[in-house]
């Protein structure tokens, strides 16, 4: 795509102030140590309307548990090097699943149940924020289910399902509205690339685990949004009251 790699002032200041917020608003995410700004000149047709203009360069030092994300085992699979993703595997389950024991043999499936869980979890997160990621896909997720590589990214104002943070995002993919169902598409992806991996039974209960995704996303976005209520207990019209909510921001 001729991309040079490089970050403007005005993206990197963005992304450290993003990072440091979703911190403290309590959602995983990456942090921002340090902001370098440089003395090259960078060209940028910021609004993708041919007006390109220069300006100044920068460098956000990012801090996280781990980089590795879903593309890091897609790229794996699609060479056909399942030792080396074997290998992996192993690294990033000893070092940042402990609850996984390396001895079991499901281990892979085990780890791909709490990638599910957590991918939901941290779904839910973002839209009890109105946070929208811009470029949601594989190689911008993480295995460890945190937010993290902050491009084009923006909080809604007001309730808006349609809402796109990213201005080059002309089929409106990822969308507000859209991302619980981009995270079940990234899923499936990582399944596909675990799946050389598997047995013919942990094939199948992957694929269970799959189709509760749902399922756990919506218990955890109704669990957030009653809390930000104040909605005690369990009520059968709770969930209208959100839905009703939401509709009447929408209107606003």
């Amino acid at each position: 795509r001729n991309g040079d790699g490089r970050a403007v002032l005005r993206s990197s200041v963005r992304e450290f102030l993003c990072s440091e917020a979703m911190h403290y608003l309590g959602i995983p995410t990456s942090r921002a140590a340090s902001l370098i700004v440089s003395d090259d000149d960078v060209w940028r047709d910021q609004f993708y309307n041919g007006n390109i203009k220069k300006e100044r360069g920068a460098i956000v030092l990012r801090l996280a548990k781990s980089w590795f994300r879903i593309g890091s085992l897609e790229i794996l699979t699609h060479s056909g090097e399942l030792d080396l993703q074997r290998r992996l595997l192993d690294f990033v389950i000893r070092e940042h699943f402990p609850s996984i024991a390396m001895n079991d043999s499901n281990r892979y499936l085990e780890f791909f149940s709490t990638v599910a869980l957590e991918t939901a979890n941290l779904i839910a997160l973002w839209m009890s924020v109105g946070f929208a990621h811009g470029v949601f896909n594989t190689d911008n997720f993480s295995l460890l289910s945190i937010t993290i590589d902050y491009g084009p990214f923006g909080f809604m104002d007001s309730y808006d399902p349609n809402f796109v943070p990213n201005t080059s995002d002309d089929e409106r993919r990822y969308k507000i509205g859209n991302q619980a169902n981009v995270g079940l598409f990234n899923l499936n992806k990582l399944l596909q690339a675990l799946k050389p991996l598997l047995d013919p039974r942990q094939k199948q209960l992957a694929s269970q685990i799959l189709e509760e995704y749902g399922k756990h996303y919506y218990i955890r976005f109704t669990e957030l949004f009653k809390r930000k209520l104040g909605l005690l207990g369990e009520n059968e019209d709770d969930n209208y009251l959100i839905a009703f909510l939401l509709k009447v921001s929408l209107l606003c």
